[in-house]
């Protein structure tokens, strides 16, 4: 399983990116997952719904199913938070899996660069960036930049840059 991340300031339009990318790339063939890192506390759980009351009364773990989806909730509690390494391993295997966020890991990033934003770039300082999108002009740079508008041309560079390989289901790739 292949991994590819995005990085970039706030408001720098990672998000925006990946909601695009990922119909992209399953346009093209491949089967793609998502992994968001935050700094920030999170509950995707909500207040007086029996599963947050199981969180709430001391459950190491909720799973909450339905017939569209299902979610496996894991408290930390006072457990350091899980590497990437960790985390992937629990998840299924696809072609590639688009992180959003954890700047500190050494897996290969795209940065996403907007000059407006006022920050300087990550990929100045950081070399487990291999490119940067943006939608302005950077100059002299030693990476390939891309054109942030243009998503063909990033899920290409993805594909080209993990060396992804089509999977053959039912006979058809």
């Amino acid at each position: 399983m292949k991994i590819f991340g995005l990085v970039g300031w706030s408001g720098s339009g990672k998000t925006t990116l990946i909601r695009k990318l990922i119909p992209e790339l399953i346009g093209l063939g491949y089967r793609v997952s998502t992994m968001k890192h935050t700094h920030h506390n999170f509950d995707i759980d909500k207040p007086g719904k029996d599963s947050h009351e199981h969180r709430i009364a001391g459950a190491s773990q909720v799973l909450i199913t339905g017939t569209k989806r299902w979610a496996l909730l894991n408290e930390n509690r006072d457990n350091p938070e899980p590497s990437i390494e960790e985390l992937l391993a629990r998840m299924d295997d696809v072609d590639v899996v688009l992180i959003e966020g954890f700047k500190s890991h050494a897996h290969a990033k795209l940065e996403v660069f907007r000059p407006s934003v006022g920050k300087e770039m990550i990929a100045k300082t950081d070399r487990s960036i291999v490119a940067v999108a943006t939608d302005e002009g950077l100059g002299d740079i030693a990476l390939p930049v891309l054109d942030l508008n243009d998503i063909a041309a990033v899920a290409q560079f993805v594909v080209e840059f993990c060396d992804l390989q089509r999977r053959v289901i039912n006979g058809a790739a």
